[in-house]
């Protein structure tokens, strides 16, 4: 007859068993791939190269719910630097987000209003490259970058500030009450609302995209990265770290668990961790499921982990390759792998619109901008969003207007001789002063809500 002793230990042995077996297992034999075989692999599962221009930047994290727009990119930038969205007008979302620092406060915890720390000592993610992620927060609670911004502004630890005392404060300066109503419409300081201005700094930190030599190297330049870096993106990608760590951003694209395998020697121990859980956070519902982080800047953004615990980069790694992969990593595959890891330190991107003569700017979302006094013959703005832009005394003869989208546009001293404004509704223009000899107004509707048919240039005039 077995006692309950004796089963004890048997069930003891068993798992000691089990655990040291797993163990032991032999691990998948790497292969090192030359370079254009690394290339081809890492972006056939799913990794891939930051955009270079504003162009192919909207195609990547432009929001059908907040159409992106030079004006509002601006206006979003000067919010996200402005301290009159905390409650003491001390702290801004730059103060936890520092640009030049990795997108984050480089603390274990983040500190907000009056010295407050959060209160499960989290840790601050990064802003850069955030608006590739499909989720936001430790526990993906939001889904995007807009939804985003609105949490830090209320959290009483944070800045502590009221969705209404928000608005009252932006709405009562006078250039942000303007800029408002030009791009998001209504008059006076209606347009100021804490959706919009979640919005406008939501439009902003989807262009905080940063490239790398990994970038580079994804490119096709097999010279923008090192044989230790490119080891450790073999590594990387075959050991299955690139499952998780995936898309533009290297991470953020999901929730998963962790840790998700325990080791030998952690079968007794009560803390799930391979550090200390200094403020009790266990993920999304206390499933010790959280947003994987992303890894671009990763060299710049420690301490590490949740609750920022892990200082150095090789202990992350190696508490990753344990505790994910079941299968802690050599000193060597560490440091390769941190080689990769350091070509992901990138810079901003500047996503300058190229707004000059000639160029092709179909279908783009100018709404609210600035673009007095410029030279943009012969530009083509079809299908563009140009309500509440400001043309006054810039060159746009010959420009291709048509289709386009121009209430509450102000063309005073313009020149649009030869311009094409066909389908084009001008009741609500501002026209004084205007060039316009031989312009084309096929079906464009005039002050009067005339619509100008085919040869009717002068009649409609």
């Amino acid at each position: 007859m077995i006692t309950i002793p004796r089963l004890i230990v048997i069930t003891l042995l068993g798992i000691v068993t089990i655990y040291g077996t797993l163990w032991m297992l032999p691990s998948k034999e790497i292969r090192y791939m030359p370079d254009d075989e690394l290339r081809a692999y890492a972006l056939s599962h799913g990794l891939a190269a930051v955009p270079t221009t504003y162009k192919a930047l909207l195609k990547v994290t432009d929001n059908p719910q907040n159409p992106l727009s030079p004006a509002k990119i601006a206006l979003g930038k000067k919010l996200f630097f402005d301290p009159i969205l905390s409650r003491d007008k001390t702290i801004s979302c730059a103060t936890c987000h520092i640009l030049e620092e990795g997108g984050d406060d480089n603390l274990p915890t983040a500190i907000g209003f009056h010295g407050r720390a959060n209160p499960k000592h989290l840790n601050s993610p990064t802003v850069l490259n955030a608006a590739l992620a499909k989720r936001q927060f430790w526990d993906g609670r939001a889904g995007d970058v807009e939804e985003q911004a609105g949490g830090p502004m209320q959290a009483p630890f944070e800045m502590n500030i009221t969705p209404d005392l928000a608005v009252e404060r932006v709405a009562a300066v006078p250039a942000y009450a303007e800029a408002f109503g030009k791009i998001f419409g209504g008059e006076g300081n209606r347009s100021v609302t804490f959706e919009n201005i979640r919005k406008a700094i939501g439009a902003y930190e989807r262009t905080l995209l940063t490239r790398s030599a990994y970038d580079r190297f994804l490119e096709g330049d097999n010279n923008a990265i090192g044989a230790a870096a490119k080891r450790g993106l073999n590594l990387f990608i075959q050991k299955g770290c690139k499952g998780c760590h995936t898309g533009m951003s290297v991470g953020g694209q999901s929730l998963q668990h962790f840790p998700l395998r325990r080791a030998l020697a952690d079968i007794f121990k009560t803390d799930p961790f391979a550090f200390p859980n200094t403020g009790g956070f266990l993920g999304k519902n206390g499933e010790k499921k959280f947003r994987v982080p992303i890894l671009r800047n990763i060299t710049k953004t420690a301490p590490y982990f949740h609750n920022g615990e892990v200082k150095e980069l090789k202990e992350a790694i190696r508490i990753m390759s344990k505790y994910q992969i079941g299968k802690e990593f050599t000193p060597k595959q560490i440091a390769d792998v941190e080689a990769f890891l350091k070509t992901l330190e990138g810079e901003i991107v500047s996503y300058d619109l190229n707004l000059t003569s000639g160029a092709m700017l179909d279908g783009i979302n100018l709404r609210g901008s600035d673009l007095s006094h410029r030279d943009l013959h012969e530009v083509s703005f079809r299908d563009a969003d140009l309500r509440n832009c400001n043309f006054f005394g810039t060159d746009l003869h010959g420009a291709n207007l048509t289709h386009a989208k121009v209430a509450g546009a102000d063309f005073t001293a313009a020149d649009l001789s030869y311009a094409s404004l066909s389908y084009v509704d001008l009741s609500r223009t501002d026209l004084i002063e205007t060039k316009l000899e031989q312009v084309n107004l096929v079906n464009a509707v005039w002050r009067d809500g005339k619509v100008c048919g085919a040869g009717s240039f002068g009649k409609c005039l």
